[in-house]
């Protein structure tokens, strides 16, 4: 697994993330769901996109993919709800050490909805 130590590394990854559970949810029949993450998708490219000139190469340290572990095998609500922890984990251990602040919002606002949805 690779280290999150740059701001284009964690975006990547987010927007990955977002393709993932967008196929995650439409397989689960979701659909709902699968809209909302690639919403989430879209508008975290547009961040990336918008910020990449904005960037500070200053590292960031301590986060790794390994710590997000996500079983997109089990499409049950039970499983549904542990990978929507999981996402709201990552999002809000990212968020914080964002560099750029346009970037750190949209991760927060990102990881709130899957807390909410992690939740119900």
């Amino acid at each position: 697994m690779a280290s999150l130590n740059t701001f284009g590394s964690i975006m990547t990854y987010a927007i990955e993330l977002e393709a993932r559970l967008h196929n995650y949810y439409h397989q689960a029949g979701n659909l709902d769901r699968a809209k909302i993450a690639d919403k989430n998708r879209s508008k975290l490219e547009r961040v990336r996109r918008e910020n990449v000139t904005e960037i500070k190469l200053e590292p960031i340290d301590g986060l790794d993919e390994a710590n997000y572990d996500f079983d997109l095998s089990d499409t049950s609500a039970e499983g549904q709800q542990r990978v929507e922890s999981m996402a709201a984990r990552f999002y809000a251990d990212v968020a914080p050490k964002m560099n750029v602040r346009e970037a750190e919002r949209m991760l927060n606002r990102v990881g709130k909805q899957h807390a909410q949805f992690a939740e119900e």
